[in-house]
């Protein structure tokens, strides 16, 4: 039954804990801005996910103090910032990054690139419900991002399809500027 009880000591321990660790995290996430949690990339997303970490570790281990948190919060969110000047400044993108790559062009998915991306069907169906497609004609394309978001790019109005969107992405060649229907 001790995982069902605490003691006094422990709760003013965790309590307290989280008060000062969640301080902690929003000033150095202020300090850091904006891009801190932003999930603009896959190293992005790393660091939210290890400062989540941290955030339970300080508040559950006796190993681990307020100070030892805030001090491991504020490391990560260093090594993003220098990450990211490293990816505008010295172009070091490619090495950091994963490239996006076209799944789907207009009503056809690209077979090679869902199996390259351990992507379904049924994920692409899922996610042009999500984007309101309610015709396959509507459909330029389909790209998983980098941060392994999916993105659908459609529309209705006849408007063909801005080829800078695309630059950077796998696969882009066989997008046409068609316009969707």
């Amino acid at each position: 039954m001790d995982w069902l009880t605490t003691t006094w000591s422990d709760f003013w321990h965790i309590t307290l804990s989280a008060a000062g660790i969640l301080a902690a995290v929003v000033l150095l996430i202020r300090l850091n801005g904006l891009r801190s949690l932003s999930k603009m990339s896959s190293f992005d997303f790393a660091v939210t996910v290890a400062v989540g970490s941290i955030v339970a570790t300080t508040l559950i281990s006796d190993s681990a103090s307020l100070l030892d948190g805030a001090i491991g919060v504020a490391a990560l969110l260093l090594s993003q910032r220098v990450v990211s000047y490293a990816r505008v400044y010295a172009n070091a993108s490619a090495l950091i990054d994963n490239q996006p790559i076209v799944l789907m062009v207009g009503e056809h998915m690209l077979d090679d690139a869902l199996q390259r991306t351990r992507v379904t069907r049924d994920d692409i169906r899922g996610k042009l419900r999500e984007a309101n497609v309610i015709d396959l004609s509507e459909v330029y394309a389909v790209v998983l991002e980098s941060t392994g978001d999916i993105s659908v790019l459609h529309g209705s109005n006849g408007k063909p399809l801005d080829a800078r969107l695309l630059e950077g992405v796998a696969n882009a060649e066989h997008v046409s500027s068609a316009s969707a229907k």
